[in-house]
């Protein structure tokens, strides 16, 4: 299976071309630039040093969020298109999982965090069990705090990962003590193989039914929950 893998949901955008399990070609760029700009551009020189063209390939896996609205939506909408066009499988996959997938430690919790701005994470829990990693705290967009004060309840070893784990060390210290752990900074990073790999076993669906994982309002939807009654509507913004 020639699958290409993509993961623009922050600052780190990475894209892989793999033979199952085997990485042809990967890239992951770390700078400040608009993965719209780089995303095609970086696809279509991997194939070509990976020796493959798009109509080689059998699947799309996608990190399909949460993160960033737009960045999110970028990787989203050119594997949707992608996948329609080229009449291919198309997958997504957790943006916190693939981070997770980064640590291999199998004595700990694995908890990927993003920065969602005023004291808020994204983050969840995993975990190794039989070579499958489990999410064992779900998905989430929670206070710092509220995040922590789980986690000590489980008086488990905790890594941390995400190029945002750092910021958060002073608190996640002061909480957990001699439990929690922070990942080495390459290990912080994003690497779309990483997404193939967790997307090798997931069923495909339809491209029309595919839509990210914010796990948070949209600020339009957000806006207009400001002024409007909340009860009983659908939601205001389509995720496309």
């Amino acid at each position: 299976m020639n699958i290409l893998a993509l993961e623009t949901s922050n600052q780190a955008m990475s894209v892989a071309v793999m033979a199952d399990l085997e990485v042809l070609a990967e890239m992951t760029l770390n700078r400040k630039r608009t993965h719209s700009e780089q995303l095609m551009p970086t696809i279509d020189t991997l194939l070509q040093q990976s020796g493959l063209t798009v109509e080689d390939l059998n699947r799309i896996v996608v990190a399909d969020g949460p993160g960033s609205y737009t960045g999110v939506r970028i990787a989203v909408t050119t594997g949707k298109t992608l996948a329609y066009t080229l009449g291919i499988d198309l997958v997504g996959v957790s943006s916190l999982a693939v981070l997770a997938a980064n640590i291999r430690d199998t004595s700990a919790v694995i908890v990927p965090v993003m920065d969602a701005r005023r004291q808020n994470v994204f983050a969840g829990g995993y975990q190794w069990q039989a070579g499958q990693l489990i999410n064992v705290l779900a998905d989430q967009h929670t206070s710092l705090t509220q995040l922590l004060t789980a986690l000590k309840l489980l008086q488990q070893p905790v890594i941390f990962v995400g190029p945002d784990a750092p910021k958060f060390q002073q608190d996640i210290f002061a909480t957990l003590g001699n439990l929690a752990h922070i990942a080495d900074p390459i290990s912080q990073l994003p690497q779309a193989s990483r997404a193939g790999e967790l997307g090798m076993t997931v069923q495909p669906v339809s491209v029309f039914d595919f839509v990210p994982r914010y796990l948070r309002l949209t600020e339009a939807e957000t806006n207009w929950l400001k002024t409007h009654d909340e009860r009983g509507h659908r939601p205001y913004v389509e995720k496309v």
